[in-house]
Formats: structure tokens, C-alpha cells, sequence
């Protein structure tokens, strides 16, 4: 989309401090949702047939010129869409298509295929599963002590319990989350990055859980789901909308706190279902470690 946009030099000034006008309405109210969330107050006020965003204080109105010009060069980030997700304000710069279209899906697997082909394999396993294959299945991918994956060097176990799943409750519940965050992760800081996460954290999080399990006939530990990424995924999006705002990932605090209290809450044991404790937690420390010392890195830089 093509936006006309044009500095505010009119002789009629709005109140506060003019910032800069548009032609449409959208990308103004895109702007100054940005700049709130970034801790410039900024409204947006109508001059003529112009949008012209306000600043209330002038304290601040050298960043803000900056993160304007950043706006002028790549208006259709992320970044400014979340932030008008996170002030409950759904401002497009264009109109989107009809709801879950297949035009719609295809777009969205090709601009995330690493979260597509995960999606996919999960689906895949799950659907196998309900077939009658989840013995030779879990015969291959479920995780073994490590004393035998020393011998027999099948480490791809470290990886394969996060494809299985026992319920349909249990991966909607994954995989909502997972297309949700992998696929922010996956736009704005690339595939590479998702994929560092989803080993790190899919090894780590079985490792955790194999060491509190007990396992079962055939030195087979009876766990698995993608739920152990999942809490770092939201740990990674969490840490990094603290740590580096700009990049444009950040999670509501009501989602944080959501999946905070389902985590203890399976600590708890009062819930209907088996919780694999160990590998939610692993799973987000690593998520939040794993963003940390990105930032860190990036700060050095």
C-alpha cells in the first residue's frame, strides 16, 4: 500500500505537538499506538482532510522523530500491528482478507514454514496415532534413559516426544499456541532463530522431564507434547518484548500471567490431567535465557 505522507507544517496547529500528518487515517492511529507503547503519550488529530499525530509533551520529541522515520521506512512491521493488539486496537494499513480462507492459510504457512512444517508433523503423528499406529510411533520417537541413548545413539529421541500427543484437547492447546508465537518469532527474527529455540528448548525440556520421570516397559519415558516449547516460545516473546521493545515481539501481561498460573497450577496436581511439570519449566527458563542472551549479544554488537 502507498501512503502519502507529509511533516505537519500547517499555520493552524492542533494541541500539543504535532509530529507528523497523513492522507489516511490508518497508519496514523498505527503510529501513535506505537509511540504510547514506547512510553510517548500520542494521539491522533484531525485537520482538514489530514491525520496528524500529537504528541502531548515535547520531552521525548527526538525519539519520537526517530521511531517516525522507522515507521516511514518499513510501516507494515510487525511491531506496530502488536502494539495495537496489545492497547486492544486491531488497525490494519490494509483491508484484510475474509477470515480462514485457504488463500489466507497458504499465505501464512509460506511467510512461517518452519511453524507450518512443526504444525504438520504434529498433526500428522496425532492423525496416525488415532489409526492404530501410536505403538510403532512412540517405539521410535518417545524418550529413553540416557544410559541407553549412549548406546544405541538414537538422540533424535531428544527431539520426538515433542510430535506426540495423547488428546485432542492436548494439542489444540499446543498447537494454538505454538502457530500464535512461533510464527511472531518466525516473521520478525527469521527461521534460523525459531529453529535454535524449538531444539534448545525441545531437547532441554525432555531432557528435564526424563530425569523426574520413571520409565516404562521397553526403557520408554510415557510423556510427550509440544508443550515444553511452547512455555519457551512465550518465555522468548515475553523476555525479549522486555529487554529489546523495538524489536517488535511482546506478549499481553493478562497471557503471561495466563500461562504463569497454568504452570503452577500443574505443580499443584489438582488438575485433570497429567502435567509434565518438569519440561514446562525447563522449557520456559531456557525460552527466557535463550532471549536474554540475544539481547545481550545484540548489545554488544
Amino acid at each position: 500500500m502507498r501512503l502519502s505522507i507529509f511533516c505537519f507544517r500547517g499555520n493552524k496547529k492542533p494541541m500539543g505537538h504535532p509530529l507528523i500528518a497523513f492522507n489516511q487515517q490508518s497508519p496514523a492511529h498505527l503510529l501513535a499506538n506505537y509511540l504510547t507503547s514506547q512510553n510517548i503519550t500520542a494521539n491522533v488529530v484531525q485537520s482538514d482532510k489530514e491525520f496528524v499525530v500529537v504528541l502531548n509533551e515535547d520531552a521525548h520529541i527526538d525519539r519520537a522523530k526517530i521511531i517516525a522515520e522507522d515507521f516511514l521506512a518499513n510501516p507494515t512491521h510487525p511491531k506496530y500491528q502488536q502494539a495495537a493488539w496489545d492497547s486492544g486496537k486491531n488497525v490494519q494499513l490494509a483491508p484484510s482478507g475474509s477470515g480462514f480462507s485457504m488463500g489466507n492459510i497458504i499465505t501464512d504457512a509460506v511467510k512461517a514454514p518452519f511453524t507450518s512444517v512443526v504444525f504438520i508433523l504434529c498433526v500428522a503423528v496425532y492423525g496416525l496415532s488415532l489409526l492404530g499406529m501410536f505403538a510403532p510411533i512412540a517405539q521410535h520417537l518417545l524418550m529413553q534413559p540416557f544410559s541407553v541413548l549412549a548406546q544405541n545413539q538414537e538422540w533424535w529421541r531428544l527431539l520426538g516426544p515433542a510430535f506426540i500427543h495423547f488428546s485432542a484437547l492436548h494439542i489444540i492447546f499446543n498447537l494454538l499456541w505454538w502457530a500464535m508465537l512461533g510464527a511472531k518469532i518466525e516473521r520478525t527474527l527469521g527461521m534460523s532463530m525459531l529453529l535454535i529455540v524449538f531444539i534448545v528448548s525441545a531437547t532441554i525440556s525432555n531432557a528435564a522431564q526424563a530425569i523426574f520421570s520413571e520409565p516404562v516397559q521397553g526403557n520408554l519415558y510415557l510423556f510427550g507434547g509440544l508443550s515444553g516449547v511452547v512455555y519457551a516460545v512465550m518465555g522468548f516473546v515475553w523476555w525479549l518484548g522486555w529487554l529489546r521493545p523495538s524489536w517488535g515481539l511482546s506478549l499481553p501481561n493478562s497471557i503471561v500471567g495466563f500461562m504463569l498460573v497454568w504452570l503452577v497450577l500443574g505443580y499443584a496436581d489438582i488438575l485433570w490431567v497429567n502435567m509434565a511439570n518438569a519440561a514446562h519449566t525447563a522449557g520456559l527458563i531456557s525460552g527466557c535465557l535463550l532471549a536474554a542472551t540475544l539481547s545481550l549479544g545484540s548489545g554488544k554488537r
